[in-house]
């Protein structure tokens, strides 16, 4: 009967060191290791005035809240202007010009917009990254007036 027990056992361990060792050759097979680089972001902005004059700024603060951490990824902004005048800029930077491509360096940014018309003003910022997600941030400022006359600094 020990003999039974004892056969039985090592025909069980070779099978399963058979079996383990196969499992371990048929995972090595696959030479690509998967990394997940591409992570959908979402956009923070802060409430930003509803009105402004001519010539006055607004400061607009911008989070990117990435779901995952991929350190490559590269994040650029564009905006196009559709109703009034403005410049808007990156801190102390030139003013940007519609629909050029501008890279951001940080997740957490300030862009200022100056009005330079009198009338309402409306413009959208586009935020990219290097895989191709996109989200767009839309912006409308009334004319700001005093006293029932438009203001002019």
């Amino acid at each position: 009967m020990k003999n039974i027990i004892d056969n039985t056992f090592k025909i069980l361990f070779r099978y399963g060191l058979l079996l383990f060792v196969g499992f371990i050759l048929h995972s090595c097979q696959n030479n690509d290791l998967e990394i997940k680089q591409n992570f959908p972001f979402e956009v923070s902005v802060m409430p930003v005035p509803k009105e402004i004059a001519k010539d006055e700024y607004v400061e607009i603060r911008i989070t990117i809240l990435p779901e995952g951490n991929f350190s490559d990824t590269k994040y650029y902004l564009r905006y196009f202007q559709f109703e009034g005048t403005g410049k808007l800029q990156y801190y102390n930077t030139q003013p940007y010009f519609p629909n050029d491509i501008y890279p951001l360096y940080e997740k957490e940014f300030r862009l200022y917009y100056a009005s330079t018309s009198e009338v309402s003003q409306s413009f959208t910022v586009w935020i990219s990254d290097s895989f191709g997600n996109e989200k767009k941030i839309e912006f409308q400022f009334n004319n700001k007036k005093v006293n029932g006359q438009n203001r002019s600094l």
